[in-house]
Parts: C-alpha cells; structure tokens; sequence
C-alpha cells in the first residue's frame, strides 16, 4: 500500500532542507574562497548578516518551486536513481543560471574567472546535495519494495493468455516491481478468466473502478484481437497519480506516447499521457489560482451589485447549484447566478436556449454577457475547474454523447473551463447534435494543449463578449 502525499511531503521537506545547507555552504565558499574574508569575519557575518537568513528562507522556498513547476513532484513511486539524477540536473542547472544571473552576476570580483568558479560551485553543491537527499529516499523506497513494506496496488486489463503472463511474469517480480494485483477488468465475451484475481467489472465500467479502487498502477494486456476495445480503454487514459503501462504487442496504438518501463525488465510501455509539459501543468494550475483570485477581487462591487439584482428580481436563492461531471469523472457543484425561474427544470433537464422563456428577464441580460458565470471563479478555486478547459456537462447529456461520440471520454482527462475552443470558434449548442458538433473544437484542443492556447482562448473570450457575441 502506498501514501503518495506523505512521499511527496518528503521529497519536498528534504529538498528545502538540502537548498538550506546549499545555500549555507555557497555562502561560506563566497565569502572565505572569493572575497578572502577569514573565517572568524565569515561566522560573524553569518550570525549578524540578515541578507544571509533572508537567503536561506527564500532561496529554498524559490528551489522547491522551481522543482514543483518541473514535475519532480508527479508521480512519486515511479522514481528510481536514474531518472533522480537525470531531472535534478535538468532543474538545478536552469535554477543555477537564474540565481546567478538576478542575484550573483553584480558580485565585486578580482577577475571575470570568479564568474565561472561561482556558477560551477553553486551548481556542483546543489546538485550534489538535491541529490544525495533524493538517492536517500528512492533507496529507501526501493528497500521496502523488496522486503515486501511497499506495493503498489495495480489494476490488469484483460483476462486471456496475453493478461496470465505478464501477471506471472509480475508475480515473479514483486520484489523488484512492487505489483500487488487487486483485480482485473473483463475485456472479453468468453469464458476466460483470472482464477488467481477477482473481476472488477468491464470496460465500461472503467471510470467507476478506478474511483472505488485508486489504483498505483495498470497494465493493460489486452489481445491483439481485442484493438476496438483497447482503443476504447484508451479513451478513458489520464488519470492523474496512475501509471499506466502497455504491453509491446499492442503498443502500435500509441506510436509517439510511449517510453519504456525498463530497460531490462517486462516488455510493458509507459504511456505518457501528459497532455502539457509538467512544468506548463505546474504553471497553468498557478495561472488558474492566481487568475480566480484577481477575478474575485476585481468584480467585488459586481458580484454584490448582481447578487442584489438577482434577489430584488425574482423569488428564489442568488446562486445557481448544478452538479457537473468534472475531471476523471468526478462530479462537483457548479456554481452560477441564478438567471432561470425557480423550479425551471421540474419537468426534467433541459438544454438552455437563446430565447430561453425559463429566464427571468434580468437573468437574461446576465447570460447575453456571461455575468452569470461569475460564479465559476470560485470552483476554479476550488480546484474542480481551469480558466479554459471543455465546459463541464451533467451526466443526462454526457451518458447521451458517448452513444454518437465515444471519444468524448477523453475530455475527461483535464479539468473542464470557464471558456473553451469549442463556445470560441463554434459557440453555443442548444442540443445533443450542436454539443457532439462543437466536440470536436475541445478535442483539438485537448490535442494542442499549451498556455499559448488557453492565452488565445481567453483573449478571444474576451473579445467575443465585447462584440456582444453569445458563447
């Protein structure tokens, strides 16, 4: 079993603890090496220099940001030594080049030789340092595995040959890999089962499975036979904190999303089925924060202006409560102003329309300008929702889209949005058919994810609101 929050609280309090002791030795070589102070003068101005603990409190803090926004973070159980040092230089490097450059660069010298001794120093002890500290924990991790502390609970796909032996093949291996089999998902129509595993449910019961069992792992090990519904596994693929492994027979489904497990291990595919760079994931979650906060904060005055109006016109509540299918299938409460009548939907759920009779008239006028989704800033907030993403849809609608359009699913990867390519470029859909239509805008999207993309959507969001234009 596995506690991928208490690991990740580790790995975070070691590397601060690491840029501490860092920045504490750098300090020294500067003043005792450098700028020729002797030892005593250096003690002193440790203990009476505020720029030093002033250093030791925001340079950490600047490194484990620095570290977050790369992805260290993500996906903690897969680390291993290699890939340890492989990112922690990629990281300190880029860390090193913008300390030198903002804090270091106008540092009094004998001669430009200093220059690069300082950089290569810095470099050296806080590489050196992030990862001894990091080393300590993945072999500790890796320990534990092997004396059987440590397992990763892990879901196999399929239940024919291919299934048997990459689980034998696992089973064999728990002690290296860390595999704890709970179940397998049935893919096929015969009789073919697991006699060493309970079935969990079937392909369509995938998005249920995962949220009842939060797996570490799956390992799809489909047949070749069984390509349609390995395409339709696929779909449902971008469960965050989940690895997901392929087998390398059926790993032409996914040319360009693959990276090998292990080089000397299972022939099993590591999908990657990162949508963003992490280190744009990192920054677009910052952006969402810091955006909702400054939106709140900025239509202050309106939201009370609103919330008056919306009382004064109409009997009922202020705010608008929905439930909404969020990332990975979660549903969450969706916040708005009210703009319809009370007990609008009594007869069952209904699409809105432009000339939508269920709106009162100042509800209306809230929805020609989007005021009423004001609201929204706080789910992003809240963490259920991005500034741009698919606009999120109730179960009713979903469950009937995924019957014309399976690949649907795959909007489920990424957190829904306030705005998004499809109501910018195909605007709003009154029914199932336009829904299935602007479709396939978010699908480019969830395919050309980047914060140059949400920067554009958000800038045209804008500007199709001032023209006065119904998204």
């Amino acid at each position: 079993m596995t506690n991928p929050r208490k690991a990740k609280a580790l790995y975070i309090a070691t590397d601060f603890f690491m840029a501490v002791i860092s920045w504490t030795c750098f300090f020294v070589f500067r003043k005792y090496v450098i700028e020729q102070f002797d030892f005593s003068q250096v003690v002193s101005q440790m203990l009476h220099d505020s720029k030093f603990y002033l250093g030791i409190t925001l340079i950490p803090l600047c490194w484990v940001f620095l570290y977050y926004l790369s992805g260290y973070y993500n996906f903690i159980y897969n680390k291993n030594k290699s890939t340890d040092a492989v990112s922690s230089f990629q990281a300190v490097f880029i860390g090193t080049v913008v300390i030198f450059f903002f804090f270091l660069l106008d540092d009094q010298v004998r001669n430009y030789k200093n220059y690069y001794i300082t950089f290569i120093t810095l470099f050296a002890i806080q590489y050196l340092l992030t990862l001894a500290g990091r080393w300590i924990i993945t072999a500790s991790k890796q320990r534990k595995v092997r004396n059987g502390q440590l397992s990763f609970d892990t879901i196999i796909v399929g239940c024919q040959q291919q299934a048997k032996n990459i689980f034998d093949e696992l089973t064999l291996k728990k002690a290296i890999y860390g595999n704890r089999f709970i179940g397998y998902i049935q893919t096929s129509d015969n009789n073919s089962k697991f006699n060493e595993l309970p079935c969990l449910g079937t392909i369509q019961d995938f998005p249920d499975i995962i949220k009842e069992y939060s797996p570490s792992e799956i390992i799809i090990a489909t047949e070749s036979s069984e390509s349609e519904k390995t395409k339709e596994i696929l779909n449902w693929l971008g469960y965050s904190e989940i690895t997901v492994k392929i087998v390398a027979e059926i790993s032409s489904h996914l040319k360009g999303q693959l990276k090998i497990s292990n080089i000397l291990g299972t022939a099993l595919f590591e999908i990657d089925h990162q949508l963003m760079p992490l280190w744009q994931q990192a920054l677009k979650a910052c952006i969402d924060f810091t955006g909702a906060v400054l939106a709140i904060l900025l239509f202050l005055p309106l939201i009370i202006i609103i919330a008056i109006g919306v009382k004064v016109t109409s009997k009922g509540p202020i705010f608008f409560r929905q439930e909404r299918i969020g990332k990975n299938g979660k549903p969450f409460v969706l916040y708005k102003f009210r703009s319809m009548y009370v007990d609008a939907e009594k007869n069952g759920p209904n699409l809105s329309t432009q000339n939508d009779r269920r709106c009162t008239p100042f509800g209306r006028l809230l929805r020609q300008t989007k005021l009423d989704e004001i609201p929204n800033f706080y789910n992003v907030l809240k963490g259920d929702m991005s500034l741009v993403g698919p606009r999120p849809e109730r179960k009713y609608y979903i469950e009937q889209i995924v019957k014309i359009a399976p690949n649907y699913k795959q909007l489920q990867k990424i957190k829904p949005g306030i705005t998004s390519l499809g109501q910018v470029r195909y605007g709003y859909a009154s029914n199932i058919e336009q829904m299935v239509k602007r479709l396939r805008y978010d699908l480019i999207y969830l395919e050309n994810m980047s914060l140059r993309t949400d920067f554009l959507v958000i800038y045209y969001t804008i500007v199709i609101i001032f023209k006065g234009r119904h998204i």
